[in-house]
């Protein structure tokens, strides 16, 4: 039997204005993965407060303006125990302007990274993808 799991997040990216400048957050799962800020839908929440919540909850930032047009849906399977889970995450593009991270015990470590630098460290192939597309986003509105 499969069960469904639902998880919302987000490429979390500062600016620095002086330079133009985009750097990626990335953060380091305690099983060894680096990926972007994101968690499981909780009763009651639409995607954008889960990914709002997980953004602070794992970084500790709070200030996060989503970028409208940008949702990006991935899907996979893997296996808690002996129960395999079909996954579906939501990832939104968002901007800080805060560079301070304070991470939760489910991260070792965390680092803000230009696009190629983050395209490298990323773990899975499919969240490459993600920021692939937010890239691209990204130049084709200009920000």
């Amino acid at each position: 039997m499969v069960q469904e799991e639902r998880s919302a997040g987000a490429i979390l990216f500062f600016l620095d204005s002086t330079v133009h400048k985009i750097e990626y957050l990335l953060l380091n799962y305690a099983a060894g993965h680096w990926d972007f800020p994101k968690g499981n839908i909780e009763n009651g929440e639409d995607e954008l407060q889960t990914t709002r919540r997980e953004i602070r909850e794992e970084t500790g930032i709070y200030d996060v303006e989503f970028i409208e047009g940008f949702r990006n849906k991935i899907e996979y399977y893997y296996r808690r125990n002996q129960t395999l889970i079909q996954k579906e995450v939501i990832f939104f593009l968002a901007r800080t302007s805060i560079r301070q991270v304070t991470l939760s015990r489910e991260h070792n470590a965390y680092l803000w990274l230009a696009y190629e630098k983050a395209l490298d460290l990323l773990t899975y192939k499919n969240a490459k993808n993600v920021l692939v597309e937010a890239k691209l986003f990204l130049e084709k509105n200009s920000l």
